[in-house]
């Protein structure tokens, strides 16, 4: 894809600014602001992109609200990794229409992953007709100018037509959380895992401007964020559609070297494009957080070829053993699919073999969802589903005495922890990150909110740490 085809012109931006400021005269006639609503499903690239609706509703004159019942607006950005997550967003998506009933001025949107699906986006124009307004994650930047069609026009509004999609700068962002940030740097997939649909529904790699994102990371530093994770569907692809070339290691390099004091963090990775290189550069760069998310998914290399992962269990921990020379306190995170279909249960004991080698500290673990369009969802799953929730135990049990094993191994150790949170519960009221981004309570004054301090552990269980300021 040719990088210029990418990219959205700042005269299209600016007239998006305009349709903003065109809603906000139609808001400013309202006895009081109106109000929004966001509510947002799945990853955290999600997130980021519900930061920049809210860009998007602020500069339209809307304040913002937790209620459904007050608000003018309501905003679904929806996820579609999973059955679970659709059918949950149906479901709340349905119950909406008793508000509207009561508000039939109110506009409801739907947006995301989900929304760019043809199977939900017919769904919801034939039977949710309550939902005024539904565009995918590709249409996300003109959504000044759909609100704006809405409140002028008769009629809903759809933007889910199949496109390789852009990037857009220049959207304005409300970021919810004054510690922790998102930044993008990076947008599509390129891999078509065989039970994923990102890809069809996020559109193909492109690589942002590292000038764009230097300058991102340069703000947030300036206002004052301590945590900056830099977002992709896979960051080791990073700049392979740039003119000038540059890797993700070079860019994490960079980010670097921007002067302050704060964590780098990143995510996610693919095994096939992880290199030694990257290794090096975590090792060198004292602001890059030492840990790693590195999704294996299976540790069979016949279930590991179905699923198109371009990867095997010996490349896997071949990686895995270059990485702890280099970083010998590495935290490692990952995904595993339980369950996928044509897994045996002997296929599976990979899994639970490679557990036991590289340790994780922890892991997101998932039972085999079927997406309607991905190649696996029209493959023969002949395994029960009691089947698959025995193997799905069998790893939970295994991965938690893991945890407890890794995480009873820091009292003693004193770190230092980001204060980012307040828990609320007990004396231990203060929530922080570990370098390696372990959960820790601490006991300790509100007021270092927002700063590193060293904490000394002194309890631990399979979830989490406990600790004291020293």
């Amino acid at each position: 894809m040719k990088r210029d085809a990418t990219l959205i012109p700042p005269a299209q931006i600016q007239a998006q600014l305009d349709h903003c400021q065109a809603v906000a005269e139609l808001n400013a006639r309202q006895t009081q602001p109106p109000l929004a609503f966001v509510d947002t499903y799945g990853c955290q690239q999600n997130e980021a992109d519900s930061e920049r609706l809210r860009g998007w509703l602020a500069q339209m004159g809307y304040g913002f609200t937790g209620s459904e019942e007050e608000a003018a607006i309501i905003v679904i950005n929806t996820c579609a990794i999973r059955e679970h997550a659709e059918q949950r967003v149906f479901g709340n998506v349905g119950a909406l229409v008793h508000v509207k009933r009561r508000h039939p001025e109110q506009l409801i949107c739907l947006c995301g992953c989900m929304a760019q699906q043809p199977h939900a986006a017919q769904k919801l124009r034939e039977s949710y007709r309550h939902v005024d307004l539904v565009f995918g994650p590709q249409a996300l930047w003109k959504f000044p100018e759909m609100v704006h069609t809405l409140l002028t026009q008769r009629g809903r509004v759809f933007s889910v037509e199949e496109e390789p999609g852009s990037i857009a700068e220049g959207i304005p962002v409300v970021r919810q959380d004054k510690i922790k940030a998102w930044v993008s740097i990076m947008y599509g997939c390129n891999n078509f895992c065989s039970y994923c649909i990102v890809p069809y529904v996020r559109g193909r790699e492109r690589s942002r401007n590292p000038e764009d994102i230097l300058a991102e990371v340069r703000q947030l530093v300036e206002e004052g964020y301590k945590d900056i994770t830099l977002l992709g569907q896979n960051v080791n692809s990073y700049g392979k559609d740039l003119e000038k070339p540059m890797d993700f290691s070079d860019l994490l390099e960079a980010v670097n070297a921007v002067p302050g004091d704060f964590l780098i963090r990143f995510m996610t990775s693919h095994p096939k494009d992880t290199t030694q290189k990257l290794f090096k550069t975590m090792a060198r760069c004292e602001k890059v957080a030492p840990v790693l998310h590195l999704p294996f998914q299976s540790g069979n290399d016949r279930v590991l070829q179905v699923m198109n992962r371009r990867h095997t269990q010996a490349e896997y921990l071949e990686k895995i053993r270059a990485l702890r020379a280099l970083i010998p306190d590495i935290v490692l995170t990952s995904d595993i699919i339980v369950g996928f279909p044509g897994e045996t249960t002997e296929e599976f004991e990979d899994t639970l073999k490679v557990l036991e080698e590289v340790r994780f500290d922890a892991l997101f673990t998932f039972i085999y969802s079927p997406r309607q369009g991905t190649p696996a969802a029209q493959m023969d799953d002949p395994m029960p589903r009691k089947q698959k929730l025995i193997n799905f135990n069998r790893l939970i049990t295994l991965q938690d005495s893991i945890s407890e094993e890794k995480h009873s191994a820091y009292v003693g150790k004193t770190m230092r922890c980001l204060i980012d949170g307040l828990s609320g519960i007990g004396p231990y009221n203060l929530l922080a990150r570990t370098p390696g981004n372990r959960l820790i309570r601490v006991a300790g004054d509100s007021s270092a909110l927002g700063q590193f301090l060293n904490v000394r552990v002194t309890g631990a269980t399979k979830w989490s740490l406990l600790g004291e300021p020293v």
